[in-house]
């Protein structure tokens, strides 16, 4: 359920390829030869090239066309080229935000992962998950389809638990290290850190940690229990209490959860859930598309 396709626009650019190869074989022999050697070569190119583009605005996105230049080493015309493929084809679209320190004017366009393209990221079986917890929650109740979230993020809570403590009580470091870990099972996961300055308070510093793709987000957006039970444990491996900002289930462009490290941590050492929690508890999973 974590892995991701790592080749999002092979698989949608390159569909005719298989086929026109097929076709050029039945064509004159020197022609062949000729094409082959010269056409598919470029073409795996500038595949490649626009894998690299895509995976950027996975991992960065939002992210402006020159900020993708400037990260890439591509040139602006290059960089365009790409988008507007990407964008003819669905995976990504524009969101536009107001320059950082900017006055008035016409907001920047930057770009994130659309819907679809989130959809190509490894969602196999989600349809068929979907029904049979649909089926469970009719059968055994909503309990048991919270039961089941529990069971399943637990884990993922038992996996990361000794690698998190490993970093020590400093909450900035145990986010950091769980952000590798959702990186290695396919979250795409990435921590920024926000000092308070004055006249704020030193206490209202705090680590965003973001999510840049979600394996299971068809599911949570139908059944947003996930999302409540993945801050709850989020909110253990830490060791404070944190606040889910933006999830992509309900239409943010990433996961967002925030992180305080201003104050002490809430808890002493990680110890993982025995109960499924308080199903009258508010849903932590607030915030619409931004």
């Amino acid at each position: 359920m974590y892995s991701m396709r790592p080749s999002i626009s092979v698989a949608l650019a390159g569909r005719g390829r298989s086929r026109a190869a097929s076709d050029a074989v039945s064509g004159p022999a020197g022609s062949v030869a000729a094409q082959a050697a010269t056409a598919f070569p470029a073409a795996d190119a500038e595949e490649r090239t626009r894998d690299r583009v895509l995976n950027a605005v996975l991992e960065h996105g939002p992210i402006s066309a020159a900020e993708l230049g400037d990260l890439l080493g591509f040139t602006p015309a290059a960089v365009r080229r790409h988008l507007d493929h990407l964008s003819r084809n669905g995976v990504i679209e524009v969101k536009r935000a107001a320059r950082a320190g900017a006055g008035a004017g016409r907001p920047a366009r930057r770009y994130v992962l659309s819907s679809q393209g989130q959809s190509s990221l490894g969602n196999d079986y989600l349809d068929i998950a979907t029904l049979a917890l649909q089926r469970l929650g009719e059968i055994a109740g909503p309990e048991a389809v919270r039961q089941f979230a529990v069971e399943r993020f637990g884990a993922m809570e038992r996996r990361y638990a000794p690698e998190i403590d490993a970093a020590g009580p400093d909450i900035t470091a145990r986010a950091q290290a769980l952000s590798e870990a959702l990186s290695r099972d396919g979250f795409v996961a990435s921590t920024a850190s926000i000092e308070a300055r004055a006249p704020l308070p030193a206490a209202l510093s705090s680590v965003q940690l973001c999510q840049g793709h979600c394996p299971i987000q068809q599911l949570a957006a139908q059944f947003p229990v996930f999302c409540d039970v993945e801050t709850d444990v989020f909110s253990r491996l830490v060791g404070v209490d944190v606040r889910r900002l933006s999830t992509l289930a309900r239409g943010g462009h990433v996961c967002t959860t925030h992180i305080p490290t201003g104050r002490p941590a809430a808890r002493g050492p990680h110890s993982p859930a025995t109960t499924p929690g308080n199903l009258d508890e508010v849903s932590n999973h607030l915030q619409e598309r931004p």
